[in-house]
């Protein structure tokens, strides 16, 4: 009986011991490929090409950038852009809002490799108001222009291997 615990600890131990962890320079060269694939596919869309500046009132909660950004604050970014794309009713942005929510995981599992730990992003409880509603091909614009910048920002930031 005692045999068969030990072989089993033993084969577990094993097994364990061959799995190497996942570099965090691997981790971050696939977030820079996820990045990049993203503002490849905000260029795609049709309409993004051809408007010079939109100017929508009342997306002052469109986040602002920072020379400098921690993880923590890329992730928090991150989240109030995906909560914004998650309420815009159009057909292209359901694979860029996937690729959002993949960016975030690889964010969270870069971060988790250097120890840190984020909490969650406050405020855009609902978006369902006005400003969204109002003039949606207007704010789409602004929105997917304002996540282009704020990924082409990450993607120069991750260069430099981020803290917490």
């Amino acid at each position: 009986m005692r045999c068969g615990s030990l072989c089993q600890f033993l084969c577990l131990w094993l097994c364990l011991s061959c799995i190497e962890a996942v570099p965090t320079q691997k981790i971050q060269d696939d977030t820079k490929v996820l990045i990049k694939t993203i503002i490849t596919r905000i260029n795609g869309i049709s309409h993004m090409s051809s408007v010079s500046k939109y100017m929508v009132t009342g997306l002052d909660f469109l986040p602002g950038f920072q020379s400098v950004m921690s993880l923590s604050m890329m992730n928090e970014l991150l989240e109030t852009y995906q909560k914004i794309l998650i309420n815009l009713p159009s057909r292209n942005l359901m694979q860029i809002s996937n690729d959002m929510e993949n960016l975030q995981h690889l964010l969270q599992l870069l971060a988790s490799s250097k120890g840190c730990h984020f909490h969650q992003a406050e405020g855009l409880q609902s978006l369902k108001g006005s400003i969204l509603e109002a003039s949606l091909y207007s704010t789409e614009v602004v929105v997917l222009n304002g996540l282009k910048a704020f990924l082409q920002t990450m993607l120069r930031q991750l260069e430099f291997s981020p803290e917490c």
